[in-house]
């Protein structure tokens, strides 16, 4: 099955980098990927730029101009340039192990999405953690050990065990998420309606469910290494709104995503 990996980013090369390195390491390597950029400056081109250069896959840099934060928008526009036929998406501040591709596509499930999660790199070390930090079980546990990551239970690898299925909202996170091409297409990609930060993956969630597609997860598979940043984020009355109204709506598929619908 052909993967298309979607990396969402804003002014953050550094952390872009360390990610994209960490793609390398994979034991199945993407076949495409998307740099979703929310209107970077020139610094995440020229990294985006190098690291084509060494590429074994393809890169293709998908940017636009920055308007607030508008990563629905953007992840879209990715999502329309893929040509595969799974999709799986991180972020830009997110390191992954070896078995990242590899762990969604052991999960990929007709029917089901699949939630990564993730282990939190606390401040002070985000600097200095790369791939070959995620990649080594004993400098983890001696991180954890010092308190320098949490959510250290996901570090056991426990292929396809303890999965879990369910229509539950709590958890969603774009961060680390994937799902057959078919099936986002189905429900109009995400919600463009949503700018600002938040809730513009639970409404993707909650439409997900309506259409009939359940959420799997599993706690010792497919994580990614979140770096610590600053963050003053409260999300907008607008996205709170949105997602109430998704909620309480039987539709699944979203006026202004994927394709543009007049009422």
């Amino acid at each position: 099955m052909k993967v298309s990996l979607i990396i969402t980013t804003f002014n953050n090369p550094i952390a872009l980098k360390k990610a994209l390195n960490s793609i390398l390491s994979q034991t199945r390597l993407p076949d495409e990927v998307f740099i979703a950029d929310d209107g970077s400056d020139k610094d995440t081109f020229h990294t985006v730029e190098n690291f084509s250069e060494i590429s074994p896959f393809p890169v293709v840099h998908v940017w636009h101009e920055h308007k607030g934060f508008r990563a629905a928008k953007i992840r879209n526009e990715a999502i329309k340039k893929s040509s595969g036929e799974y999709i799986i998406l991180l972020d830009g501040d997110c390191i992954v192990n070896r078995y990242f591709i590899s762990d969604h596509l052991l999960l990929a499930e007709k029917g089901c999405f699949i939630q990564g999660k993730r282990v939190l790199v606390g401040k002070g070390d985000e600097a200095v953690f790369n791939h070959e930090h995620a990649n080594s079980f004993m400098t983890l546990i001696k991180m954890a050990l010092t308190g320098k990551i949490s959510n250290v239970h996901h570090l056991i690898r426990l292929p396809n065990m303890f999965v879990i299925k369910n229509r539950r909202l709590k958890g969603i996170k774009s961060c680390n998420m994937s799902f057959l091409k078919k099936d986002i297409i189905i429900v109009n990609g995400f919600n463009e309606d949503f700018e600002g930060w938040g809730n513009e993956d639970s409404e993707l969630a909650c439409r997900f469910f309506k259409y009939g597609t359940k959420k799997k997860v599993s706690p010792f598979m497919a994580i990614c290494f979140h770096l610590w940043h600053p963050t003053n984020r409260v999300i907008p009355d607008r996205n709170k709104q949105l997602f109430l109204e998704a909620i309480a709506s039987k539709e699944y598929y979203c006026r202004n995503g994927l394709v543009k619908r007049s009422e």
